[in-house]
């Protein structure tokens, strides 16, 4: 039975300008609420007993805030600059759980600026030996990285915001993981961007036929920019049952 989820939360998220001056872009409010407070109620109601923090910019801040979930469920926080410095990227948050993740346990990982419904999360909820990617059909794809299915069901690739059309099923960055996934962590170098990608993990293990897609219904909301501070907003309010 999968009850840990580790939440990647170590950024300082750039794009929302001076919103994320002073505190990490997870905390940034909502209706008078951090977003971060939306996906932990998320992931609680899904059944998760067990959250494992990633977090690094402006630690103090997402610390203090952290403890005002104490008895909720148990959380454990890793700091990220601590434990790898200057190495970036989305597949940092799975490095630095290696030692607290048990050999033969399977965990979800989620990015603290991404919430899903509680019926979605329940579905990665998977009692298999394989590795899973969250799949949401976006009428701008090439906005993301797009899912290449090997069959009905497996993952043949993930192709990074792509610049002719080769789907319009887009990663939405859930991901349910074997412990598979720590050994392909030394064999990943770094991508153009100079940072440590998790999908170049996902498609080492996608050779092997270990990934396979599943997805999502409900919605998908990537808090990543101004303006989106409005538009979750309205949709909060207009969607009771969404947190």
């Amino acid at each position: 039975m999968i009850n840990k989820v580790v939440v990647a939360a170590a950024g300082r998220g750039t794009r929302m300008l001076h919103l994320g001056k002073d505190c990490p872009k997870h905390l940034i409010e909502i209706n008078g609420k951090p977003f971060l407070y939306y996906l932990l109620k998320n992931l609680k109601a899904a059944g998760f007993t067990e959250v494992i923090m990633v977090i690094g910019y402006k630690k103090e801040i997402m610390e203090k805030f952290l403890k005002t979930y104490d008895g909720e469920f148990k959380i454990t926080i890793v700091n990220q600059f601590e434990k790898l410095g200057e190495k970036y990227g989305t597949l940092c948050p799975v490095e630095c759980v290696k030692d607290i993740i048990k050999r033969d346990e399977s965990f979800i990982l989620v990015m603290g600026d991404n919430l899903y419904s509680v019926g979605d999360l329940k579905k990665f909820f998977i009692d298999d030996d394989f590795n899973y990617v969250s799949g949401l059909k976006y009428p701008e794809p090439q906005k993301y990285g797009v899912l290449i299915r090997d069959g009905e069901d497996y993952l043949e690739k993930i192709i990074e915001k792509p610049t002719t059309y080769v789907g319009d099923l887009i990663n939405t960055a859930m991901y349910k993981f074997t412990p598979a996934i720590f050994k392909k962590l030394p064999l990943v170098e770094k991508s153009s961007r100079g940072e440590y990608e998790i999908t170049d993990a996902l498609n080492l293990l996608a050779k092997e036929k270990r990934v396979k897609i599943k997805e999502i219904s409900d919605y998908w909301l990537d808090f990543g920019k101004p303006e989106d501070v409005r538009t979750i907003g309205e949709f909060l309010n207009h969607n009771e049952n969404a947190s």
